[in-house]
């Protein structure tokens, strides 16, 4: 059985997200909180396995309450979220302290999508769950020096694709920040996250990194030590256009995932051949799995994140259990591995 707290300033909202949760008879909800205060109170007392927490709050907010918790008590959140650039801010701001997870707080009133949501969340409430919480205090220290590029820049290979779901934010960001700012090739990413998020995800990583991190845009060519993030709800793909790279956005791909790794990486290995380096990073499910099938096939290089500094060990079980992955790395190991292979 799995124990949460919903944390929620709103009445309402905290029988909705109750309601949706304990329709799953592996997840009982062991207490409720009206602020941070007051979730901090009943960690202690009631032991949950995972919390659900509003941001906008009275008393302590929930960036207030997240620091605490994952000072003294670190535990898996996920974070419910506005749809709104402002929402997106304070939750990219939330990944980065230590949240595993986000849902967009859109219960109110969708009687339509209602099934959907409780789908979403309960069944990221089992995927963090499972997850051992000791390396989520390990993983928020996330900045260090770069790796230095030794010698000149002739690469083997010519560009880096990236792929990530649940727990990829800080994932992400610790490789992005490790890369030089003369990395050779560019880069692309695929990260699950709606709207609005994407962009808010781009321009923090843009402040952090010694690289160019931007949101892509459709027909944008690739350029070495640039970073594009596909845009949320997006299907991103790229595509020979003359000399050039360009992204391609696709719509109605058929993928469940939005934006798709797998058609990243798929077009990724139909551009670039044995000369992709792929990684697929934490996250719930198997998209990845084909198209990191794809570049390994044309002797691309494949990286899979281990699975004890996965927050959810998901993606990449799927790809190391296919003997796809040229090696198995914790997260503070890609981006050297990224370098030595160049």
């Amino acid at each position: 059985m799995i124990r949460v707290l919903v944390v929620d300033d709103s009445s309402f909202m905290r029988k909705t997200v109750t309601r949706m949760l304990q329709s799953d008879k592996n997840i009982q909800v062991v207490g409720t909180a009206g602020n941070g205060e007051e979730a901090i109170e009943q960690i202690e007392t009631v032991k949950p396995d995972v919390v659900t927490m509003d941001i906008e709050m009275p008393v302590m907010n929930g960036i207030e309450a997240l620091k605490h918790i994952m000072a003294r008590n670190p535990l898996p959140i996920i974070v419910l979220s506005a749809i709104s650039k402002e929402g997106a801010d304070v939750t990219m701001e939330a990944l980065n302290l230590g949240a595993c997870d986000f849902v967009t707080k859109d219960l109110a009133g969708l009687s339509s999508g209602m099934a959907g949501k409780e789908t979403e969340l309960i069944n990221k409430v089992k995927d963090v769950a499972k997850k051992k919480i000791k390396f989520l205090a390990r993983r928020l220290e996330l900045a260090k020096r770069p790796v230095s590029l030794h010698g000149g820049k002739r690469t083997k290979h010519a560009v880096l694709s990236i792929g990530a779901s649940t727990g990829g934010p800080p994932a992400l960001q610790h490789i992005l920040t490790s890369l030089p700012e003369d990395f050779p090739i560019p880069v692309v990413v695929a990260q699950h996250m709606p709207k609005l998020f994407t962009l808010a995800f781009a321009q923090r990583l843009n402040s952090l990194t010694h690289i160019t991190v931007k949101e892509a845009e459709d027909k944008e060519p690739l350029k070495p030590g640039v970073v594009l993030i596909a845009p949320g709800d997006t299907h991103m793909g790229l595509k020979k256009n003359g000399k050039d790279v360009t992204v391609e956005f696709v719509k109605d791909a058929g993928y469940v995932y939005r934006p798709s790794v797998d058609l990243l990486m798929l077009t990724t290995a139909r551009v670039y051949d044995a000369r992709a380096i792929g990684v697929i990073l934490t996250g719930m499910g198997n998209d990845g799995l084909a198209g990191l099938r794809e570049i390994k096939e044309r002797h691309g290089f494949v990286i899979a994140q281990d699975e004890e500094t996965c927050v959810v060990y998901g993606m990449p079980k799927a790809v190391v259990n296919a003997h796809i992955a040229d090696v198995v790395l914790p997260i503070d190991k890609i981006s050297e591995e990224i370098i030595r292979v160049l």
